[in-house]
């Protein structure tokens, strides 16, 4: 019998998972399969995660709204999930549970390994406070950037989110409305869920600069609404989160296979699925 992995969320039955997982495995030879478990926040706490493992599940993969509840679920937390306060990867072993976080990884990995960024001191700009932003702070700044800022809707979360990661770097915390950059930023990091509200968070164009990359850590079949801004600003560099979504997984799959595929193949492939779709809408991912 192949090895039973699993991705727990509500919803998931849009995911990509599946496909980019599938990949991998068919890359690397290994004998496993990927499903979607579509769990609503109380069974997920009370019955769905035990019970998948005592079934015999290998590890699993864990995205909204789980990710903090499954922080309080593991036996262990890696350093780099208990920093986040959030997990999106489980590994079975020895009889307990392992949780990490391999989303801040999935980003940096996606920022200077497929996008070719050259990040030295950057002065980084990361709209949102929820779980999403604090997933990234630390592997940001792990960059040692000259100053990180984090700008929310209301400054109070922004603010104790700064707090929290201060021992780290140069981090601030404000709302949108009090940015007042003295010169443009040399990265925006879009983490909150705007994208997919069809809204922009409600920043100055003046934190984009001629030189400024902004990426959107949501993504979509065409242009996102903070991208379209983002170029209609004339950012010089404007992604959205394939590359992540796909380096996160790759991670995960290393995590628990001891084999880190190649991603640029699956990054491919996933993007032409994706325009495939764009131009036939009744074709289901």
């Amino acid at each position: 019998m192949p090895d039973i992995y699993a991705l727990f969320g509500y919803p998931v039955h849009h995911s990509w998972s599946p496909f980019i997982h599938g990949m991998f495995a068919r890359q690397s030879g290994q004998d496993m399969v990927y499903r979607l478990q579509e769990t609503p926040p109380e069974r997920f706490r009370h019955d769905a995660l035990d019970f998948f493992f005592e079934q015999g599940g290998r590890g699993a993969n864990v995205t909204l709204p789980h990710k903090r509840a499954a922080a309080d679920l593991v036996n262990e937390l890696t350093p780099r999930a208990q920093r986040a306060d959030a997990v999106n990867t489980i590994i079975a072993r020895d009889g307990e549970l392992i949780g990490d976080n391999t989303d801040g990884v999935g980003l940096i990995r996606d920022l200077t390994h497929n996008l070719r960024l050259t990040l030295q001191t950057p002065r980084v700009l990361m709209l949102g406070a929820g779980g999403a932003a604090r997933g990234a702070l630390a592997p940001l700044l792990a960059l040692q950037p000259a100053i990180l800022v984090i700008a929310n809707r209301t400054s109070t979360r922004a603010v104790e989110l700064a707090q929290e990661f201060a021992d780290l770097g140069t981090v601030s915390g404000t709302a949108f409305g009090d940015l007042e950059p003295v010169a443009p930023f040399d990265l925006v990091i879009n983490a909150t869920s705007a994208s997919l509200k069809g809204e922009v968070p409600p920043i100055p164009a003046r934190v984009i600069g001629p030189q400024t990359a902004c990426y959107d850590m949501a993504y979509g079949i065409g242009e996102t609404p903070f991208t379209q801004w983002a170029l209609d600003q004339g950012a010089k560099v404007v992604a959205q989160g394939w590359g992540m979504l796909v380096e996160q997984a790759a991670e995960a799959f290393f995590l628990w296979r001891g084999v880190r595929p190649e991603t640029h193949p699956v990054l491919g492939a996933l993007r032409a699925r994706a325009t495939l779709l764009a131009s036939s809408p009744n074709t289901r991912p």
